[in-house]
């Protein structure tokens, strides 16, 4: 692996591989109370420009878990609000902290913190990328089908950072990706150009790209910062929900997954999200998992 993770695109199929595999053996450690202090006595500076639920308790808590301490940073009250130069951030935490994880809007931030930070960092989320959590989408699914290679993984939906991610980490796994989307709403063109000649299909229509899945995967369809655009993105995508006519296209026993929150009646109906709850709150477990074992890999020396 690299020194950090900032999207799926610079992770190697054998890398992601690398990281579900601890990240099983961190969930048996902890489901069975066995110690894994791989990370005692280091500290995670949290940055957090956008808000958030399961990201900071996850990480946090995988901190403690681990041994380790987490430092919750929130862009209006630290020195980045006031317009530190990110360059000027990421040289003082590297001095002090053993890591860093931010959740921000813009990539270029991220990838500008890691240039010049010293230690381990991991994007936690921004509009282009969310590898952290398609790593316990990809978890999750393994889980269930004892497998990745040779799924269809189907994305519903904004091709935002969810879609942008999945799409590269599906493919990287050896999966069939289909994702559907409205015209203007399209995944980012280098992840586009990244799945050119591989089992990908970009459609504007979700019963064609649901057509024999055995993964369907959703997203809000105006995420945190377009909330002004809520009233055009439910009419662009009003056609876009997963209920059971479209589940009926898929694989018999085809599972549901949802990054969450969810927001019932739009982008999913109430009785899908019930039918699926087990499996979409196992991700929303598996968010600890596979972050801790990113954590492990980048900063606790384990090969």
């Amino acid at each position: 692996m690299n020194k950090d993770l900032l999207k799926m695109l610079d992770l190697t199929g054998d890398d992601i591989l690398k990281i579900l595999d601890l990240a099983d053996q961190l969930k048996y450690d902890q489901h069975h109370g066995l110690p894994h202090k791989y990370l005692e006595g280091k500290t995670l500076a949290m940055i957090f420009e956008k808000n958030s639920t399961r990201t900071r308790v996850s990480f946090e808590t995988g901190m403690f878990q681990l041994g380790g301490h987490a430092l919750f940073l929130s862009g209006k009250e630290s020195q980045i609000g006031r317009g530190e130069p990110i360059e000027d951030t990421a040289r003082v935490l590297s001095r002090y902290c053993d890591g860093i994880m931010i959740r921000t809007f813009g990539q270029d931030e991220v990838e500008t913190l890691a240039k010049y930070s010293s230690i381990p960092v991991i994007n936690g989320l921004t509009d282009f990328a969310h590898p952290c959590q398609v790593l316990a989408d990809l978890m999750t699914i393994r889980e269930q089908m004892a497998h990745l290679d040779g799924l269809k993984l189907c994305f519903i939906g904004d091709g935002n950072n969810m879609a942008n991610s999945l799409i590269v980490g599906g493919l990287k796994v050896g999966m069939e990706v289909a994702v559907a989307c409205p015209e203007g709403y399209h995944p980012d063109p280098e992840v586009l150009a990244f799945a050119e000649g591989k089992p990908f299909t970009l459609t504007d229509d979700p019963k064609e790209a649901a057509k024999n899945a055995d993964v369907i995967i959703t997203d809000v369809w105006a995420s945190m910062g377009q909330e002004e655009e809520r009233e055009k993105r439910a009419n662009a995508f009003a056609g876009y929900q997963v209920n059971e006519e479209l589940l009926s296209v898929a694989h018999p026993g085809c599972m549901v997954q949802h990054c969450l929150p969810a927001h019932r009646g739009e982008e999913i109906t109430a009785d899908v999200f019930e039918a699926h709850a087990d499996e979409i709150f196992e991700e929303a477990e598996n968010r600890l998992h596979a972050q801790k074992a990113v954590m492990v890999l980048l900063m606790g020396g384990v090969n």
